[in-house]
């Protein structure tokens, strides 16, 4: 009688047992899915206020002020001797012509300190504008022109509502020059455009002619080289160790360091650069072909161990077969091993090139830091990148310039999402199932 009752007892016991641990194994899962769910949620808000800030910052850097004016190109300004030497037409003083006009718009500027602050309202690239205007076609001297000029930052400030119209800011606006901008603007003399400059111009001191192609053109000239001896390098380096190498303690060390390498932080690759490119071989400092240098060797780990892992995925039955038909050991990588791995190797590569395009670190460190107007014809002169040219412009004390730096962040990101689509797209064409 006594069995009878304690083995069911127990058989319960045991079922109660297994539902409390059933039970308790579910609830952790439950949390583990809501922690994992909350970590996305928390990282994708501040992914989106991240990009909020960045956009809400700099879009409005794609558009820029510009004033309207009749313009007289009077004679005895830019050409008193009537000889339309070019000498002379390249020095006169342009910018006098525009302020005239403006003088004309507002005849109350009599004192000093009014032409001052109304002279202010342009921006010192209206002397080039009309320079420029003036060697295409010396015809218009003499004559006026209905010409669209440059504003200068503060205006475009107040334009686009960066600096209140109610108040004085900083000093920076006067409430008689928002006056005379209200004016304008209700004569339809004063507007937005889209900002042509900041992707034809290069690098200024003035914010609202200050632009990214020399930058631009200096982080392409640096990946170029990048690309033309990193990928080669990389893919034959990890081709050799995995498929030729003797497996001993000296490809061991190889690799080790290797994959040591990958983790060395940036900015030691500039200080190798500097000692190498610079110092030892005497390469012009602030040039993209050192840059170039040194982001190949930081890219070179990355794509090494890319390629190593996708030649390693390749299944051994290809190389088998091959090998069965008769083919050479070079045969059986180039022909068949490689093709297969080339997704991978182009994927690891793109990805190693998306991180070199975004370092700032090692080119600060051989001198591509420095202040370069110009824009670079070649990989030998002189540049700068477009990181460098972000850390530059966020480092300037202007207001205008904080635009600047967020549109070039958003450019900067555009490339970088491209590469990555790049990426995902030969992947997806080269991609074989076996």
């Amino acid at each position: 009688m006594s069995q009878t009752v304690t083995a069911p007892t127990d058989a319960a016991a045991r079922k109660a047992r297994q539902d409390a641990r059933l039970r308790k194994r579910h609830a952790a899962e439950r949390r583990f899915r809501a922690l994992g769910i909350a970590s996305i949620i928390i990282a994708l808000t501040f992914l989106g206020l991240l990009f909020t800030t960045i956009i809400g910052k700099g879009y409005t850097a794609f558009m820029q002020s510009h004033l309207t004016l009749e313009v007289y190109f009077d004679p005895a300004e830019i050409d008193p001797a009537g000889t339309r030497d070019p000498q002379a037409l390249a020095t006169a003083n342009y910018i006098a012509l525009a302020r005239q006009s403006l003088q004309d718009l507002f005849p109350e500027a009599t004192s000093r300190n009014d032409r001052r602050q109304m002279n202010a309202l342009l921006s010192v690239g209206a002397d080039l504008e009309l320079r420029r205007m003036v060697e295409a076609n010396p015809e218009i001297i003499g004559t006026t022109q209905r010409v669209v000029l440059p504003a200068s930052a503060d205006v475009d400030m107040v334009v686009k509502g960066h600096i209140g119209r109610d108040a004085v800011e900083g000093g920076r606006v006067s409430q008689q020059q928002l006056d005379w901008i209200a004016h304008l603007e209700a004569q339809d003399m004063l507007a937005l455009q889209f900002n042509t400059r900041f992707f034809t111009a290069g690098d200024s001191r003035e914010p609202e002619l200050a632009g990214i192609k020399g930058a631009v053109m200096g982080s392409f000239y640096a990946m170029l080289v990048t690309v033309a001896l990193s990928f080669p390098l990389g893919v034959a380096t990890a081709i050799y160790l995995e498929e030729f190498a003797p497996k001993n303690r000296w490809t061991d060390l190889i690799e080790v360091n290797i994959n040591n390498l990958a983790a060395v932080p940036s900015i030691v690759f500039g200080l190798l650069g500097l000692a190498v490119f610079l110092q030892f071989f005497n390469l012009p400092r602030s040039a993209p072909l050192v840059g170039g240098l040194v982001l190949t060797l930081m890219s070179l780990p990355t794509i090494i161990i890319a390629s190593r892992a996708a030649l390693k995925a390749v299944p051994p039955s290809i190389r088998q077969a091959a090998t069965g038909l008769g083919a050479s050991k070079l045969q059986v990588v180039l022909h068949h091993v490689l093709p297969l791995a080339m997704p991978g190797i182009l994927t690891g590569t793109i990805i190693a090139l998306a991180q070199a395009l975004g370092e700032t670190a090692p080119l600060l460190m051989i001198g591509m830091v420095a202040f370069v107007v110009d824009i670079p014809g070649g990989p030998f002169d002189p540049a700068t990148a477009l990181p460098v040219q972000i850390f530059l412009w966020a480092d300037a004390p202007e207001r205008a310039f904080v635009e600047r730096t967020s549109a070039a962040i958003i450019v900067l990101l555009g490339f970088l999402a491209v590469m990555n689509i790049v990426a995902i797209i030969l992947r997806k064409k080269f991609e074989r199932r076996w």
